[in-house]
C-alpha cells in the first residue's frame, strides 16, 4: 500500500498537495464564507490564511531540508523539542501524533459528507427533510438516515479498496489531480460569463450577528478564519511523504507551488460562485458549485458538475483515509504510539491502524442524522481543523528552537535571521486562528476534549517505551 522510497519527483509531490488540500473545502466553503462574511471579509480571509500558511509551508519546507532525519510526520518535530529519549520528548510526540490522527479521522467525515452531498445531485432523497422519529432530543429525518447509510457505504468500501492494496498510489492521485485542475478551470471559464456584480454589491457591509448585532470586517475576518484554514489542510502533505521523495529540495518547492495553486484556485471559484448566485440562494445550497453551474447552463451543467465533485472527493477519500491511518502506524513504528498499530496484513497495509481510523471516523458520521450535510460539514471542520493546528505550531516552535540554539545555522546569520521571523509569523497566525476558532465555548470544549481523550492511552505508551529504555 505504502510507496516505496524514492520514487516521488516534484509533480507528483505537487500533486499531492493540491490534491489534499483541494478536497472538500473547494466544493462547501463558498456557502460557509458566504454565510459568514462580505465579500470584502471574504476575500480578506482567503488572503490573510493564504499568507500564515505561506508561512507555515516555509516552515516545513525548511526544515525538511534542514532536519531530514525528523521527515515523516509532525509529530518528529514535537518530540524533538525536548531532549532525546526523555519522557518529555515521548508525551509532545505522542499528543502531537494523537492530535494529527485526531484531525485525520474527523476531517474524514467533512470529506465523506461532502462526497454525498453531490451524490444527493442524482439521489433527491438524501436531501429529504421528513422527519421520522425523535432519538435523545435529536430530530432523524429521512434525508439524514440516508445520508448517513451512504456516507457509511462509502467508507468501508474505501476500508476493505485499501487492504486489498492501492499500486501505484502517487501516479493516480497526479492523474485525478489534474483532471481535477482542468476541470476546476473549465468551471471559472463558463462562470466569468455568468458573473453578476450586483450579487456581489455592497462589497464591503457589516452582516446581522445571532444577538442583533452587527459584525464589522475584522470580525468577519475572524468568524472565516477557520473555514479558509480547513481549505488549506494537506498543505503538509509532501511532508509526511518526504521520505519517499527523489530529492529532498522538491519537498520544499512543491510545498509552495501546491499552495499556490490552491490558493489561486480557492479565490476565483469562491469570488465567482457568490457573483454567480444571489447571497440567499448560496447560504441555502447543499452543493454550491453545483448550483452554481446548474444557474449557467442548466440542469446538464449541474450533473457535469456533480460528477467532477464526485471523482474529486472519492479521490481526496481515498487519499486522506490512507494517511489518516499511516499517521499512528508511523508513530508507533517510533515507540510514540501503541504497538498493535503496527500490524500489517499481507498487502503491506496498516490493518490495526486503519480499522480503528474508521471506526472513530463511523462514530462522526452519526453528525449527518439529524443535521443537513452543510451543517454537518460546518461542525466537523471546526473541530479537526483547531486539531490540526497543534502540529502546525510544534514545527514552528521547532524552527525557532533550531534558530535560536544556531543548530543547522553555522555562518549562515541572514538564514537564521530570515527563518525566525518565518517561524514567529507561522506560531502566530496558528495561535490566532486557535484564539478565533474557540470564542464557541462548546466547540473549544469539543476540541480540548478529543485532545484530551488521548491522555488515556499514554500510560500504555509511556510502559512500553520505559520497558525499552530500562532494556537497553
Amino acid at each position: 500500500m505504502r510507496l516505496n522510497n524514492k520514487r516521488l519527483g516534484l509533480w507528483v509531490l505537487t500533486a499531492l498537495v493540491v490534491g489534499n488540500m483541494v478536497g472538500s473545502g473547494i466544493f462547501m466553503l463558498p456557502r460557509s464564507l458566504a454565510e459568514a462574511a462580505s465579500p470584502a471579509g471574504v476575500l480578506s480571509a482567503w488572503l490573510i490564511t493564504g499568507f500564515g500558511v505561506l508561512m507555515t509551508a516555509l516552515v516545513f519546507g525548511n526544515l525538511s531540508i534542514r532536519k531530514p532525519s525528523l521527515n515523516g510526520g509532525p509529530q518528529n518535530y514535537a518530540k524533538a523539542l525536548f531532549k532525546e529519549s526523555s519522557e518529555g520528548a515521548l508525551l509532545g510526540g505522542y499528543l502531537v501524533s494523537w492530535g494529527y490522527w485526531v484531525a485525520n479521522w474527523a476531517g474524514n467525515v467533512a470529506i465523506i459528507t461532502t462526497l454525498a452531498s453531490y451524490l444527493s445531485t442524482f439521489f433527491p432523497s438524501m436531501t429529504s427533510e421528513k422527519k421520522l422519529f425523535t432519538f435523545m432530543s435529536q430530530t432523524v429525518t429521512a434525508g439524514g438516515l440516508v445520508t448517513f447509510a451512504v456516507c457509511s457505504f462509502l467508507l468501508w468500501a474505501i476500508h476493505f479498496m485499501i487492504l486489498r492494496g492501492v499500486e501505484g498510489a502517487g501516479s493516480i492521485n497526479f492523474v485525478a489531480t489534474a483532471a481535477k485542475v482542468a476541470g476546476f478551470f473549465l468551471f471559472i471559464v463558463v462562470c466569468l460569463f455568468a458573473f453578476e456584480a450586483a450579487n456581489i454589491v455592497p462589497f464591503a457591509e457589516s452582516i446581522p450577528d445571532d444577538e442583533g448585532g452587527s459584525i464589522g470586517l475584522l470580525g468577519q475576518v475572524n468568524n472565516a478564519a477557520i473555514a479558509t484554514l480547513w481549505a488549506f489542510v494537506g498543505v503538509e502533505s509532501a511532508v509526511v511523504f518526504s521520505t519517499r521523495a527523489k530529492k529532498q529540495a522538491d519537498v520544499k518547492r512543491a510545498t509552495i507551488l501546491g499552495l499556490f495553486i490552491a490558493l489561486a484556485l480557492y479565490i476565483l471559484i469562491t469570488i465567482l460562485v457568490m457573483g454567480t448566485l444571489p447571497k440567499e440562494q448560496l447560504v441555502q445550497s447543499q452543493k454550491p458549485l453545483v448550483d452554481a453551474l446548474s444557474a449557467v447552463v442548466g440542469s446538464s451543467g449541474s450533473y457535469m458538475m456533480a460528477v467532477l465533485g464526485i471523482i474529486s472527493l472519492l479521490g481526496a477519500t481515498i487519499g486522506w483515509v490512507l494517511l489518516s491511518a499511516e499517521v499512528p502506524y508511523q508513530a508507533a513504528k517510533q515507540n510514540m504510539f501503541l504497538p498493535q498499530f503496527l500490524k500489517e496484513n499481507k498487502n503491506g497495509a496498516p490493518v490495526f491502524s486503519l480499522i480503528v481510523t474508521n471506526l472513530c471516523t463511523q462514530l462522526f458520521i452519526f453528525s449527518v442524522v439529524s443535521q443537513s450535510m452543510a451543517e454537518a460539514f460546518d461542525f466537523i471542520i471546526f473541530i479537526a481543523t483547531l486539531a490540526f493546528l497543534v502540529p502546525y505550531i510544534m514545527g514552528a516552535f521547532y524552527q525557532l528552537k533550531l534558530v535560536i540554539t544556531g543548530e543547522t545555522y553555522e555562518n549562515q546569520s541572514r538564514a537564521r535571521r530570515m527563518d525566525g521571523v518565518i517561524a514567529g509569523i507561522a506560531a502566530v497566525y496558528s495561535l490566532w486562528v486557535i484564539k478565533a476558532g474557540t470564542a464557541d465555548l462548546k466547540t473549544f470544549m469539543l476540541g480540548i476534549a478529543l485532545l484530551a481523550s488521548g491522555i488515556v492511552l499514554y500510560p500504555l505508551v509511556r510502559r512500553r517505551f520505559l520497558h525499552k529504555k530500562q532494556s537497553q
